[in-house]
C-alpha cells in the first residue's frame, strides 16, 4: 500500500509524532497543557538519539516557516523567545511555572534572618524517574549559602538553570537545525507571539463557545453591568481572528484551543480552568491583568467603551514586548 501526503500533511503528522509526551522527548508544561516544554529527563528516555529529533525538529520548524506551512505543536512561550535570540526575563519563569515563581518571590520579602533559617546554597535537586540529582548553580555552589547580600545571584543564577542550562543541550541542537534553514536576519520581523502564530496557525475560535464558557469572578460576578458587554462586543465585532489569537494568548499563555472547546481549558493542575474574566478597580489597575496559569483576565471596570478598547489593546501590544505595565 502506497500513502502519499502533501508537504503540509507531511510536517503536521511528523511534528505531532515528535511532541507526542509518549516519545519522552517533551512535556505538557506547568502552567498551560496545550504548550509543551522539554522533557529534562529526555536523555534518559531516549538515550541514544535525543538530540538528533531536536535537530530534525528544529529543521522542520525552520522549513515550515520558510515554505508557510503549519506545524502541530505549540511550545512554551520562552523556546520561541530562544529562537529569535530575544532575552529571557523573570516574566517568562512566571509564564512557564507561576507557582515555582511566586515561591521565589517570597524570598525577596524574608528578612536577613528568615532567609538564613532556610539554610538554602546554590544548588538544585532534579528528579530523574525516581533518581534524585544534585546540580550546583555556580561551581562550589553545594557550599555557597544564600544570603540577603547575593539573593539577586542567586535568583539570576534560578533563572538561567530553568530557561537554558536545565535543556542547554537539547536548546542549542533546535536553534542549530532551525538556523539551518532561516537566516537570522529574516526572524527581525516577528516577536514570540507572532512566530507561535505563523507556526502554529491562527486558531478557529468559536466566540459562542468561548463566551458560553466564560466565569466572571471579582466585581463582575454579582453585577457584569456594562464592562463585560463591551468587552465581548470588541471581540466578537472588532477584533479580527489575529487578535482574538493575541487575546487568547495573553490570558491562556498560547492560541492554542482544545479540541473539544472552551470547555475543556486546562490549568496548570491539569483540570479544568475555563476562561474567567476577574473584575478589578480601574483607579487600583489601569491596565488588563492576565494570570496564565488560571486562564485569567483582570479586567478593570472602565468608564467608558473607548478607554476598555485603548487599554486593553495597550495589554496586549505591551504582552508582545513584555513590558510591565505597573
Amino acid at each position: 500500500i502506497c500513502l502519499f501526503f502533501s508537504s503540509s500533511e507531511w510536517m503536521q503528522l511528523v511534528t505531532e509524532q515528535v511532541f507526542n509526551p509518549d516519545l519522552g522527548l517533551w512535556l505538557p508544561s506547568v502552567n498551560n497543557q496545550i504548550c509543551m516544554q522539554i522533557n529534562p529527563a529526555c536523555h534518559v528516555s531516549c538515550p541514544d538519539d535525543h538530540l538528533i529529533y531536536f535537530r530534525f525538529l528544529g529543521r522542520i520548524m525552520g522549513r515550515a516557516l520558510f515554505d508557510r506551512q503549519l506545524i502541530q505543536g505549540h511550545m512554551a512561550r520562552y523556546l520561541y523567545k530562544h529562537l529569535l535570540g530575544w532575552p529571557i526575563t523573570f516574566d517568562d519563569l512566571e509564564a512557564q511555572d507561576e507557582e515555582y515563581y511566586n515561591n521565589m518571590k517570597q524570598f525577596t520579602r524574608m528578612s536577613p534572618d528568615e532567609l538564613s533559617q532556610l539554610y538554602l546554597d546554590f544548588t538544585v535537586t532534579e528528579d530523574y524517574l525516581g533518581y534524585h540529582h544534585t546540580v550546583e548553580l555556580v561551581p562550589g555552589g553545594s557550599r555557597k549559602e544564600v544570603t540577603a547580600e547575593n539573593l539577586t545571584e542567586y535568583m539570576v543564577a534560578i533563572l538561567r538553570y530553568r530557561m537554558l542550562e536545565r535543556n542547554k543541550d537539547q536548546i542549542l541542537e533546535l536553534l542549530l537545525g532551525f538556523s539551518d534553514v532561516i537566516p537570522e536576519p529574516f526572524l527581525a520581523v516577528f516577536d514570540p507571539n507572532e512566530l507561535e502564530l505563523t507556526l502554529c496557525g491562527l486558531p478557529s475560535i468559536d466566540m459562542d463557545d468561548w463566551m458560553s464558557n466564560t466565569v466572571l469572578t471579582g466585581n463582575l460576578k454579582k453585577q457584569p453591568g456594562k464592562v463585560i458587554k463591551w468587552f465581548w462586543k470588541i471581540v466578537r465585532d472588532e477584533y479580527d481572528q489575529e487578535m482574538k489569537a493575541r487575546l487568547l494568548q495573553f490570558a491562556t499563555g498560547t492560541s492554542g484551543v482544545p479540541s473539544k472547546g472552551f470547555a475543556c481549558l486546562q490549568g496548570n493542575d491539569g483540570n479544568i480552568k475555563r476562561f474567567t474574566i476577574h473584575g478589578v478597580d480601574h483607579l487600583q489597575y489601569p491596565y488588563p491583568r492576565a494570570h496564565t496559569c488560571f486562564n485569567r483576565i483582570d479586567l478593570p471596570n472602565y468608564p467608558t467603551k473607548k478607554e476598555l478598547r485603548e487599554k486593553l489593546k495597550a495589554a496586549l501590544t505591551m504582552y508582545s514586548s513584555r513590558f510591565d505595565m505597573e
